[in-house]
């Protein structure tokens, strides 16, 4: 791994916000999904929530400009689900969503831990999902339309979230656990070794300071072993 790249996933690594996550309630066109996981990876979204019944979902990689690599994606049958791990992990739920309830999506304080969930290209958030928020939120506009492509929204109250969080100071400093750093490191940062690792069944070794590999001379033999032949 050139220092380069090794300096610049680490710059990443110590600005992703694992406290702040979108949720897509039954989104389905691949081109929106793949540019709200570009626009999840600018902000430093550590990973995002899908829910769709069928669970098969597709990203379209151009979109997207590589970025589903950084960005995780959860999948999840229902909005159930998502929602009791957000509750579990302290974060309050903003559904996006046309209604006299909701406020102004920027009069959110998204420096607290925060779950964005935005809905369906056609019907918008469910009825389910809306009633699980703590919070619904509209981007006001003057125009004769009264609602934005999903994955437009969604660039926006992220902005807004980063603006913020920005503010607060909350980035610049590591919060993700070093065991998954380590891995992504490996895999982004040596893929043919992290591809025979995954074959052969031999464990990750760690990464100096400098991104370079530390093994063991019986790592480095299973290593360079042949696969045995299967029957």
């Amino acid at each position: 791994m050139s220092p380069e790249r090794f300096a610049r996933i680490n710059q990443m690594l110590d600005n992703r916000q694992p406290d702040l996550t979108l949720c897509l309630d039954q989104v389905h066109k691949t081109n929106n999904i793949a540019a709200v996981i570009r626009s999840a990876d600018a902000v430093g979204v550590h990973q995002i929530h899908a829910v769709w019944p069928d669970i098969e979902m597709r990203v379209s990689g151009n979109t997207a400009s590589g970025s589903q690599q950084w960005v995780k994606t959860i999948k999840h049958y229902h909005i159930d689900e998502a929602a009791a791990g957000f509750k579990a992990e302290g974060m309050q739920i903003i559904a996006t969503n046309f209604s006299d309830e909701a406020v102004d999506f920027r009069d959110i304080d998204y420096t607290r831990p925060t779950a964005i969930i935005l809905g369906h290209e056609k019907d918008g958030v469910s009825p389910e999902a809306i009633a699980l928020a703590d919070k619904q939120v509209i981007i006001p506009m003057v125009g004769m339309v009264q609602s934005l492509n999903v994955s437009v929204a969604a660039g926006l109250l992220l902005f807004e979230a980063e603006r913020q969080r920005r503010a607060a100071g909350l980035y610049g400093s590591r919060k993700l656990d070093e065991a998954y750093c380590q891995t992504l490191l490996f895999e982004q940062g040596h893929p043919i070794y992290a591809k025979a690792c995954r074959r052969k069944g031999i464990p990750y070794p760690h990464l100096d300071d400098q991104g370079q590999i530390v093994a063991d001379k019986d790592w480095w033999d299973r290593m360079r072993a042949p696969v045995p032949e299967t029957t």
